[in-house]
């Protein structure tokens, strides 16, 4: 008579010593909860390091881009100076003017206001009749005596174009303008023009 020995269940088997269920490979519980645990690890570090990078970008900006590509032209059609947001023109008298006009400040870095106007980019100058005085690029045409001399506005040193429609032309007396005068000075009992054209024949503004 043949003797019948129960079988078991198979975790029993295994325990004992029996093979693994199949796709088990010999792991138990432990060892998928292990695995997760090193993912979840994994995912939080690369969360971390990009968090890091986001934040020192937010700090620092975008890199400095060479000076030739910061020329701009300003709503009023003068040179400008571009900020590293690209989207922002500032005068170029605005650089180096102990202002931060630029969102990130650039236009006050040391990098360029170190030792002006050396440090400068060479679309942010003019220089005068006599080269040891300059001015600032927007400043040449606008119908100031910046340099002095008038050599910002006049030939043969510049060639502005003739008065705006803001503008009266005439010899100034006042040192500040070379050719024309603002059109509001004309008819306010005060002469502006050698030949007193701003108050007689000047229809004002």
């Amino acid at each position: 008579m043949n003797k019948i020995f129960p079988q078991g269940d198979a975790e029993s088997n295994t325990a004992a010593g029996g093979r693994a269920r199949p796709g088990g490979e010999g792991c138990g519980p432990f060892c998928y909860s292990r695995r997760g645990a090193c993912l979840s690890a994994f995912l939080l570090l690369l969360l971390a390091i990009l968090a890091a990078l986001l934040a020192v970008a937010t700090i620092l900006g975008r890199p400095p881009r060479i000076p030739g590509t910061q020329s701009c032209v300003t709503m009023t059609n003068r040179t400008g100076f571009l900020c590293h947001d690209r989207r922002h023109c500032i005068p170029a008298h605005g650089v180096c003017d102990g202002v931060r006009a630029c969102p990130h400040g650039e236009d006050e870095d040391e990098h360029l206001c170190r030792d002006v106007p050396r440090s400068l980019p060479g679309f942010l100058l003019a220089y005068c009749g006599d080269p040891a005085f300059w001015i600032y690029s927007d400043q040449k045409c606008d119908g100031t005596n910046n340099c002095g001399d008038c050599s910002d506005e006049l030939s043969p040193v510049t060639a502005c174009p003739p008065c705006g429609p803001g503008w009266w032309p005439c010899t100034p007396t006042v040192f500040k303008y070379c050719s024309c005068i603002p059109r509001v000075l004309c008819r306010d009992h005060v002469q502006h023009c050698s030949d007193w054209s701003d108050e007689y024949a000047c229809p004002g503004p």
